[in-house]
């Protein structure tokens, strides 16, 4: 369904750059976000669950990548 991916992945890009914006005290914001569409449509909950999770692996991988990048150009 791309109108389903479509929506879940835009709302999980705004939901993920207020995370980033707010700091610690919104770090769970997506379970809220998450939660409470899941009482309404489960399938657009589960999409946009997802979408968070690569948000959130992407920003973990191209850390751990830039860092380790570094390291090896300082040796």
């Amino acid at each position: 369904m791309a109108l389903l991916d479509e929506l879940a992945e835009a709302l999980a890009t705004e939901v993920m750059e207020a995370q980033k914006e707010l700091g610690p005290k919104a770090d769970r914001l997506f379970m809220e976000v998450g939660n409470h569409i899941g009482t309404s449509s489960p399938s657009f909950q589960e999409a946009f669950m997802t979408a968070c999770r690569l948000h959130m692996a992407a920003d973990r991988g191209r850390e751990f990548f830039e860092a380790r990048l570094k390291a090896l150009k300082e040796t």
